[in-house]
């Protein structure tokens, strides 16, 4: 399992350590407005950390934890994944390895507005190109969820238009490695 470091985040897999910053995060009812629309319970959470470390070990990536560097909390969550098209995950992650890579984040409000969301998802997005060899990496977001938007234009992600993930029609935006390598060859 992979940990992987910004200027100011330092990315753990998930694991029971996270479980409490982790619930504190996922119980608010701001950060999974556009995500389940309701806010998880602590037997949720404790599922989602189980099913994490199922993926990290069948396909060497999944959920991590942003913790800030600074004061040691966990600021926020980031994911590379394989997208599902059905609301539940199934109990079989082989029948999702075929599917797209998926690029993923949620900040705590308390970290919100600070650049932290852009900042992991560039690295995660550096770790899918370089390191899982992806072509292309999605990010699916709800049509309203205009902050999440902003990171992926950041990111240079192009939008598709609206597409069924997670048993819900998703705006699914899109970032392939080609484009990507032009983007940080630009920046040097």
């Amino acid at each position: 399992m992979t940990v992987l470091f910004t200027e100011r985040l330092r990315l753990e897999p998930l694991s029971e350590r996270h479980l409490d910053g982790l619930h504190a995060m996922n119980s608010r009812p701001e950060v999974m407005r556009y995500i389940s629309g309701e806010p998880e319970t602590r037997e949720q959470t404790a599922e989602m950390i189980a099913r994490v470390q199922r993926c990290w070990a069948a396909w060497g990536t999944s959920w991590w934890a942003l913790i800030e560097l600074q004061s040691g909390r966990l600021a926020g969550a980031g994911a590379v994944q394989h997208l599902r098209r059905e609301a539940a995950p199934p109990t079989d992650l082989e029948t999702l390895r075929s599917n797209p890579l998926e690029l993923g984040w949620r900040l705590h409000p308390d970290f919100w507005r600070r650049g932290l969301a852009s900042e992991a998802a560039e690295r995660m997005t550096a770790f899918a190109f370089n390191d899982l060899s992806a072509a292309e990496l999605l990010a699916v977001r709800h049509p309203d969820n205009v902050a999440s938007g902003r990171v992926m234009d950041r990111l240079g992600m192009r939008f598709r238009g609206l597409e069924p993930w997670y048993g819900m029609s998703l705006a699914t935006h899109s970032l392939t490695k080609a484009a990507w390598q032009r983007t940080v060859a630009a920046q040097h």
